[in-house]
């Protein structure tokens, strides 16, 4: 649809009694977003009160937090799929029945898989972490241990006893420890190398008790000592031993892991099932708080489209016994700005992400996803402009699109925008004789292909005749200006904004023809114009000055360069498609002169990998600059954005299938 959905605002006034029932029709259905009375509307606030949410949404979230920490710790431990293998082959989702009656039951059931593996799970993954944490202190100690492996001496003598002060640690200055311990004290030393460039030596320290002072403060100085303390045996016999602790703790840890990648694979899908149960349970608790109450009746008020009207009526009939009240408000009388809901046909829904970037269109502004998602990829094969660029974009994204897309909705839109940038790069690159840049010419000796069509010679060269191109480009750029100025016109005249239309558009379709005449005979000397139309052209074009200084007033010549601006800017269509030619021909060359010189398996390695960098760099700015024109030069004519996403109040499955046996 061109324009946004009709929004109308919707009160409900429901006994109390059968609010459970209407939350869960609600939220089963998804027809209506609901709004916080206290925040969008407080003065009904003045006669009425504030309700809050249910008592239960605590055990939910209760709940929520234990179910997500054990899944939090399975998912540690389960086997995860290499990159590639994971894009290829995803891991699809097994949705769990999960039938109950009242939210009781479901508490009672989620509180019976807890009382099965809570504790296990809980427990194994303390005892990984404690073992996890010996483990590293084991391999400080054996860091320490293994500079000592050749010192014969029992470790629990290093330290401080009755006679004697022993240190152990490592230095990077021997000559200076040496030196200041000379007459204080007996030093070994073992020398290590670093990085085939840094030494440092392990030394142990033995003193007299009575140099205590001087050989603790030359240690602080020169060594960093090893923590060795309540260690006993000789370093090798102390080393043997931790070897095997840690190799005990490390078999402890895998039968852990094992023990929990069981629970996984019995129960992992089944908590993730009874947390979504939960949740969905839990905002449906939450949702009351946005409500306003009587002593008997509730009020929900919120936004939904018009053509739901009657649905909505029939819903809150049949789930409410006729205790209930609708009334609707038409969205153009109501101060606030409704949210947006944009139609999309499958065509045109994978570049809703590209609007939303820049922005959605607010409530009574035209839906721009169709005409910005049609030239953003003209555009772009016209930047880059390359056939083979364009086959390889275009093969790649049809094998992501039915290949990875049977399981991400994300993977199958984006390849299919992939799809048409491929499919506009190898047309532009067919008519501007660009197949690798000059690949074919220059290494088979053959031109690309020849055809004359109407007197026009296909292909165009963009490298000899680049005025060409740049005359292609300006004409586009004008069709493209032209288009945002005709839906500014409709969008005007929907609004009744008649001012609008004549100052932002009409003045334009004005100055460009009659203007463009006029620079043609007097500026560019291109052609003669008849004295009658020169004066009809005079007078159109002092008529859309008029038209635009009626509002723009004193800055009406700026915003007429503004325009000429905006469609010199799509010179850069020859300018970014130049330049990718450019790179792959140089690219070509490059590898010609080094395949003559050493062989040619050199020039294929070179041609592979310049293409594929040039690939990346110029879709990479082709996309961006194709985007500026987008949301710069095209939306400037009639597109504002800003509008806000219409959310409805809607159950979210992933891992569940619905209950049909819920009781209210």
């Amino acid at each position: 649809m061109l324009f946004p959905e009709r929004m109308v605002k919707t009160s409900i006034v429901v006994h109390q009694s059968y609010l459970e029932k209407l939350i869960n029709t609600l939220h089963e259905k998804g027809i209506m977003q609901i709004i916080d009375i206290s925040r969008e509307n407080p003065d009904v606030l003045k006669e009425i009160e504030k309700s809050e949410m249910h008592p239960d949404a605590a055990i939910c979230a209760n709940y929520e937090i234990r179910l997500l920490r054990l899944i939090e710790i399975l998912k540690k431990f389960r086997p995860k799929k290499g990159f590639l293998e994971g894009l290829i082959n995803p891991v699809v989702p097994e949705k769990k029945p999960i039938s109950y009656k009242t939210l009781n039951e479901l508490f009672d059931q989620t509180e019976e898989l807890l009382g099965k593996v809570e504790n296990e799970i809980i427990e194994s993954e303390k005892q990984i972490t404690s073992i996890e944490e010996e483990i590293k202190d084991i391999e400080v100690k054996l860091s320490n241990v293994n500079y000592l492996l050749d010192l014969d001496i029992d470790l629990s003598y290093i330290g401080t006893s009755k006679y004697l002060v022993i240190k152990a640690g490592i230095t990077n200055n021997i000559e200076m420890l040496k030196e200041k311990l000379e007459d204080t004290a007996e030093i070994w030393s073992k020398k290590f190398v670093e990085n085939k460039k840094q030494y440092y030596w392990a030394v142990v320290i033995a003193a007299h008790i009575s140099d205590i002072e001087k050989v603790e403060k030359t240690c602080k100085e020169l060594v960093r000592e090893f923590d060795l303390r309540n260690l006993k045996g000789t370093p090798r016999e102390f080393s043997d031993n931790l070897k095997n602790k840690k190799k005990e703790l490390e078999d402890k840890k895998r039968e852990l892991i094992l023990k929990l990648r069981k629970f996984s694979e019995k129960n992992f899908w089944e908590l993730l099932a009874f947390k979504e149960a939960v949740q969905i349970e839990k905002i449906r608790r939450e949702i009351p708080s946005s409500f306003a109450k009587t002593s008997y009746t509730y009020v929900i008020q919120g936004w939904m489209m018009e053509k739901e009207k009657e649905n909505l009526e029939d819903l809150v009939k049949n789930a409410t016994d006729d205790h209930a009240v609708c009334e609707f408000e038409k969205a153009l009388s109501n101060p606030e700005e409704p949210p947006v809901h944009i139609e999309l046909s499958k065509w045109t829904k994978p570049f809703k992400p590209l609007l939303a970037l820049f922005g959605l269109p607010k409530y009574n502004e035209i839906n721009p996803t169709a005409f910005m998602g049609f030239s953003f990829a003209l555009m772009f094969g016209f930047m880059l402009g390359d056939a083979g660029y364009g086959l390889i974009i275009l093969f790649l994204s049809l094998f992501a699109y039915f290949k990875l897309g049977k399981h991400s909705p994300m993977i199958k839109n984006w390849s299919y925008i992939g799809t048409l940038l491929g499919l506009f790069t190898t047309i532009f690159g067919f008519l501007f004789n660009s197949f690798f840049g000059d690949l074919v010419p220059r290494f088979f000796g053959s031109e690309l292909y020849s055809i004359t069509i109407a007197s026009i010679h296909l292909p165009i060269d963009g490298l000899r005749n680049p005025l060409v191109i740049l005359q292609i480009a300006l004409i586009l750029g004008l069709i493209h200006l032209n288009l945002g100025l005709v839906l500014g016109f409709y969008q005007n005249y929907k609004r009744r904004n008649f001012k609008g239309m004549l100052c932002d558009q009409v003045s334009y379709f004005l100055l460009q023809p009659f203007g463009g005449a006029l620079i043609g005979k007097y500026l560019l000397k291109l052609w003669d114009l008849p004295s009658s139309f020169q004066l009809v052209c005079m007078v159109g074009v002092l008529i859309g000055l008029i038209l635009l200084a009626l509002k723009a007033k004193g800055m009406a010549f700026m915003k007429l360069m503004g325009f000429v601006g905006d469609w010199l800017s799509y010179a850069r269509l020859l300018a970014l498609g130049l330049a990718t030619t450019g790179m792959a021909m140089a690219f070509n060359i490059v590898g010609q002169l080094l395949g003559d010189m050493i062989h040619v398996v050199v020039t294929i390695l070179i041609l592979i990998v310049a293409h594929i960098v040039t690939l990346g760099l110029q879709s990479l700015g082709s996309a961006v600059h194709s985007l500026r024109l987008q949301y710069v030069e095209f939306f400037n004519r009639f597109y504002e954005g800003g509008g806000k996403p219409f959310r409805p109040f809607r159950v979210k499955r992933k891992y569940t299938i619905k209950n049909e046996n819920m009781e209210v």
